[in-house]
């Protein structure tokens, strides 16, 4: 299994389509932040957005065929840049979502809107590594140096979508929230093969050289792998991986390699009656004091505590 596959069996996130934006000229939404576990998801399929940077960075453009993932749920402003006072949007009840309108008349947008959800402790680490805004852009993916094989995947999932939200058939709903499951992964995987992602997990797994590194951090994590080992594997030297792994993840790799740990024996906490010991043993820990007290660090509370708070 590949790392990201493993990933994404460590912590399942599922997906829902809650609106679908037809806007003309002049328009503006505004959304606040989101509740812990939910990184919201804007598509656009249709037009352009103009995104504010609410910390006072500079605006960026979206078109269509652009995903914008906001994996913190950080509020963000969307508009058509013009300027000018919007015209109230409209809301109304379709078969399997809300759909919002506007009277504007200008450059019109179709946008589908949703969010991706997932549950303690598996938002903790993605809040860690991944960036609080991400923009994936599948129209540059035609170009020679981008990964065109999963851009044309996206666009055609994005086309799917599309065309599910337009039609209202039956089982509707649950084909979108499935479509959506899909496209959080492909987000992933494109943003990772196009080299472009901000710091964190996916510009680690942008750099071909560590890939073995990062497969054996997450396919083997109960090895207890030193930094020697790995830089064996990626054929550098361990002050060259150390650097690596500073400047694009912004953390060490026994960092990540711990947060591995500690997701896996969270989850087995939770849906086994396996002993506290036998499962720090599972995801590398000597002793089960050494398990307590790393569990404790990273998550705040002891495996027994856990435990209980994932059954009550």
């Amino acid at each position: 299994m590949d790392w990201l596959s493993n990933l994404l069996t460590m912590m399942p996130v599922s997906g829902q389509l809650e609106l679908r934006c037809h806007y003309g000229a002049p328009w503006r939404v505004a959304y606040e932040v989101s509740d812990a576990g939910e990184m919201p998801y804007h598509v656009i399929v249709g037009g352009s957005a103009v995104l504010d940077d609410l910390d006072g960075g500079p605006p960026q453009h979206l078109s269509a065929g652009d995903i914008l993932l906001l994996p913190h749920g950080g509020a963000h402003v969307l508009h058509d840049g013009s300027g000018k006072r919007a015209n109230k949007a409209t809301d109304r009840n379709g078969l399997n979502f809300i759909i919002s309108e506007n009277a504007g008349t200008g450059a019109r947008l179709d946008m589908l809107c949703g969010r991706f959800m997932l549950a303690p402790p598996h938002d903790r680490l993605l809040l860690s590594y991944l960036p609080p805004r991400l923009i994936v852009r599948t129209a540059k993916s035609s170009d020679t140096a981008g990964p065109a094989g999963t851009g044309a995947q996206l666009t055609a999932l994005m086309e799917l979508m599309r065309a599910e939200a337009a039609s209202e058939s039956l089982g509707g709903q649950a084909m979108l929230n499935a479509l959506s499951a899909a496209l959080f992964a492909l987000t992933l995987r494109f943003s990772s093969e196009s080299g472009e992602a901000p710091a964190g997990l996916l510009a680690l797994a942008g750099q071909p050289r560590l890939a073995p590194a990062l497969r054996a951090l997450f396919l083997e994590p109960a090895r207890p792998w030193t930094l020697p080992e790995l830089a064996e594997l990626c054929n550098m030297s361990r002050a060259t991986i150390a650097r690596y792994f500073q400047e694009r993840l912004g953390r060490s790799a026994s960092d990540l390699l711990a947060d591995i740990r500690m997701t896996l024996a969270a989850n087995e906490l939770r849906t086994s009656s396996a002993s506290v010991g036998a499962v720090g043993e599972a995801v590398g820990y000597q002793s089960e004091a050494a398990f307590q007290r790393a569990f404790k660090q990273r998550m705040g509370v002891t495996p027994a505590r856990w435990r209980r708070g994932a059954t009550e």
